[in-house]
């Protein structure tokens, strides 16, 4: 069987094409992601820059599945890895500058350099990406929000790729932003964004970024082998009230645990494996049904197969 895998892989890569960047084969997406759980990539591609991204996209047979991965912070890697090709953006595609009081950023950069660079540059209203863990193009994906504020209230312009290697500019509509949504396709990879502030006193913003940072750390399990929020909110309701509303506080399945201090934060424990991590999330949405009627929507993105599956194409699409 390990053969007949290593020749799959083989031929995978033989059929990718040649790029400037990297491609590993058998990468250990768990590593990678902050549950520290899940299996491979069977190959993973960081490109050198823009031009070795588009390329790659171009040049790639349709057929072959992408996965895009960012900081693997709002992220669970199911247990038997993720097929295909999986992207990960890296300093190639992290510039970020200031103009006046706008910023541009690239969509591979750490939301929270991102709040910095604005503060660097005079630039308020941007704070609260310092309290989203990711990158810009995952909350230009999942218009992130956090303390008030969304990406769609301060996102003049996005660009992305399209899954052929073209290049798009979308504005604001075009975006489509809903409720930890946005209309971009699925297969359509962000680039940059123009983000909106206005002028403002370097310390002041200091001081607000400080503030967010307090909070996080006084009201989530930041320093556990978490995923984040793992729910969206429904319509007119919390998540984290419906969850402890059904009993679900402190809840276990193998080492996989609802946070105590945030129900809405699932914790590998140190021996939770993605299955135990996934099961309790289904566990949490039966419970919180049973006693709500409401539907708990995942917020965590999960990508890949299951161990004991049999892996074809990446079930999720991109993440």
């Amino acid at each position: 069987m390990m053969a007949a895998e290593k020749k799959n892989r083989t031929a995978l890569r033989d059929r990718l094409p040649g790029i400037r960047g990297t491609y590993a084969e058998d990468a250990d997406l768990g590593a990678m992601s902050w549950f520290r759980v899940g299996g491979k990539a069977e190959i993973l591609f960081e490109p050198a820059d823009l031009a070795d991204l588009a390329a790659f996209l171009k040049g790639k047979p349709a057929e072959i599945a992408v996965t895009l991965l960012g900081l693997g912070s709002n992220l669970l890697v199911r247990d038997g890895g993720v097929p295909g090709v999986v992207i990960r953006l890296g300093r190639g595609l992290a510039e970020i500058k200031a103009q006046g009081t706008t910023l541009i950023a690239g969509a591979g950069a750490n939301s929270r350099s991102v709040a910095m660079a604005s503060r660097d540059a005079g630039i308020a209203g941007l704070e609260f990406l310092s309290g989203i863990p990711g990158t810009l193009g995952g909350a230009l994906r999942m218009n992130a929000g956090a303390y008030g504020r969304e990406m769609r209230d301060v996102v003049i312009a996005a660009e992305a790729l399209d899954a052929g290697g073209a290049r798009h500019r979308l504005d604001r509509k075009a975006l489509g932003f809903t409720y930890r949504h946005s209309a971009v396709p699925q297969d359509w990879i962000f680039i940059e964004a123009t983000l909106q502030g206005e002028a403002g006193d370097p310390a002041a913003i200091e001081g607000r970024i400080a503030e967010i940072a307090k909070a996080r750390e006084e009201t989530q399990p930041i320093r556990t082998r978490t995923g984040g929020s793992t729910f969206a909110n429904p319509p007119g309701a919390k998540a984290w009230e419906l969850i402890a509303d059904a009993g679900c506080r402190g809840l276990t399945i193998g080492g996989a645990a609802v946070s105590e201090k945030h129900c809405n934060f699932l914790i590998n424990t140190g021996t939770a494996t993605a299955a135990d991590l996934e099961a309790l999330g289904e566990e949490i949405r039966r419970r919180v049904f049973a006693k709500s009627g409401v539907r708990l929507e995942w917020e965590i993105r999960r990508i890949g197969v299951a161990a004991c599956a049999r892996p074809q194409a990446n079930p999720e699409g991109t993440a």
